[in-house]
Formats: structure tokens, C-alpha cells, sequence
């Protein structure tokens, strides 16, 4: 299987598997506590990001703030699909429901996942995300589902930007569900109940 450095944690056979995408700067344990909220009892799968900028683990490189190297998506995103089929085998996860959980740059690499690696994931929880990619391939990606939460006063991820993520999924077949809030770059307690009545 790929090699990422991760954690994995066994949970209840009948639940989502939780696939934790943590933001730039983070790790493995980051969103932990998000699964409580989420998805009780669910078993986590906890990636660390392969890329470093200044020190910080991220999913992929970047030109400048907000200006992503798409090519390095492209290729971060395969590397992550990959990861998942492995892990899948490796830990007996086949036939169980993966469910991509990113914020921030996690939920932009989860977004570019979704649109080109439907083998890996077919439903993630993206929070405070933004299109990865300016024109991804228009795969047939129905039966796919995706839940977005974004700040209206987001810096950091745009609206106009989260709302091209929603038009590129959406006109790819995935099923989106949005949930918008009046703050900024940040996880909201309605967010999360949005999300927990979405999975």
C-alpha cells in the first residue's frame, strides 16, 4: 500500500469509516474529537500529511497562499486514493463505507479525491473547502455524495471559490449538500450537526 504515516483506530463494523484530513500545520489526531460529534463509535483512519511548508504538513504544495500547484494535487490525490485501496485491504475495511472528513486543506484534497479517485471516496464531509482544481475530468461520478460547510466570511476559502467546488461536483453526478455560516475559517457546532444529519 502507499506509505503514509497514520494512525488507525478499529470501531464498530456497522458505522462509516472515518477517513481524518487534518489542515495545514496539523496531524493525525487533529480531528479525533470531531468523531464524537459525527459519528460515534466509527473507525478512524488518520493520515499525516505528506508535504512540508515551512515545517507545516500539508496534503499538497502551493504557489502562494491560495494559489495551489494543481499538478501537485493531481499527483497528492493519487498518492491519498492509493493509500485508501491499501488501507482498505490491510485492514479489512472492504464493503464498509468510507467517508472522507477534511478541514481545510484535508477537505481540498479530499474534494480532488472525490472528483478523480471515485474508487478511493465516494462521500466526504468537507469543511471549510475550496476547489482544488481549476477543470478536473468529467468523470461520471453519480452515486458519489458530498456534504460542504463553508463561512460566508471565509479568507481563507473563499465562497466563490467553495461554491465552483459545489458546480464541479454537482455537475459530475455527485449529490451536494451545503451548509453555510456567517463566520470565518473555522468548524461550526450547527456545521456539525448539519454534517452528522447529512451521514
Amino acid at each position: 500500500m502507499t506509505q503514509l504515516e497514520h494512525r488507525f483506530n478499529d470501531g464498530n463494523p456497522e458505522l462509516p469509516v472515518l477517513l481524518l484530513l487534518h489542515g495545514t500545520g496539523g496531524g493525525p489526531d487533529d480531528l479525533l474529537g470531531l468523531v464524537e460529534h459525527l459519528s460515534p463509535g466509527s473507525a478512524t483512519l488518520a493520515p499525516a500529511g505528506p508535504v512540508s511548508e515551512n515545517g507545516m504538513a500539508r496534503w499538497f504544495r502551493r504557489l502562494a497562499e491560495g494559489v495551489f500547484d494543481f499538478e501537485d494535487v493531481v499527483t497528492r490525490a493519487h498518492q491519498l486514493a492509493n493509500f485508501v485501496v491499501g488501507a482498505r485491504e490491510r485492514y479489512g475495511l472492504a464493503g464498509r463505507r468510507i467517508v472522507a472528513v477534511g478541514f481545510s486543506n484535508g477537505a481540498n484534497i479530499a474534494a480532488a479525491v472525490a472528483l478523480l479517485r471515485p474508487d478511493a471516496v465516494r462521500e466526504a464531509v468537507l469543511f471549510a473547502g475550496m476547489a482544488p482544481l481549476p477543470d478536473p475530468p468529467r468523470l461520471d461520478l453519480t452515486g458519489s455524495r458530498v456534504f460542504l460547510a463553508n463561512g460566508r466570511r471565509d479568507p481563507m476559502a473563499p465562497l466563490d471559490s467553495a461554491d465552483r467546488l459545489a458546480e464541479l461536483l454537482a455537475e459530475r453526478g455527485v449529490a451536494v449538500t451545503r451548509s453555510l455560516h456567517p463566520g470565518g475559517h473555522q468548524i461550526t457546532a450547527d456545521g456539525l450537526t448539519a454534517a452528522r444529519d447529512w451521514l
